[in-house]
């Protein structure tokens, strides 16, 4: 009889599910981060406990900033394009999701009523804002998601 030997089983990052989930939040985290700084907005707090995110489709971060000084964001990353609104617009981040929703099919109007679709770019990014301003409703609405 022959004695067979079993190697220990090493599982790595790529087949942890929670460290993928861990990885993806950190790159949205960054990538949040990264868009205030490029618009002029330096990032300070996160407020954690309000901020959500539905892995791998969209996080939405509460964000106090330091410079200007005093003022919060809602901040939304994810496979969709990277925007913020002034706190003021939504009392939580469902209704976060829910007023950028709105806002990108408002922007695809304008877009298709100024004539730009005309311009293929700005025709794929028409369609694309729709799309994902459809989903964001989409997420929004289903109440499993937000217990």
């Amino acid at each position: 009889m022959t004695e067979q030997t079993q190697e220990p089983q090493v599982e790595t990052a790529a087949q942890d599910p929670e460290a993928l989930r861990q990885e993806w939040v950190r790159t949205q985290f960054q990538k949040a981060n990264r868009f205030l700084a490029e618009k002029g907005i330096l990032p300070g707090k996160v407020l954690i406990d309000e901020s959500r995110y539905l892995v791998p489709y969209v996080a939405v971060w509460k964000m106090e900033a330091q410079k200007p000084a005093k003022q919060t964001y809602w901040v939304m990353s994810g496979d969709l394009p990277t925007d913020y609104v002034d706190v003021k617009v939504a009392q939580t981040a469902r209704d976060a999701l829910k007023h950028f929703s709105m806002m990108w099919q408002l922007k695809a109007e304008n877009l298709i009523q100024s004539g730009a679709v005309q311009d293929p770019t700005q025709a794929k990014f028409a369609n694309m804002l729709i799309s994902r301003a459809q989903s964001l409703y989409q997420i929004q609405q289903d109440d499993k998601l937000w217990g």
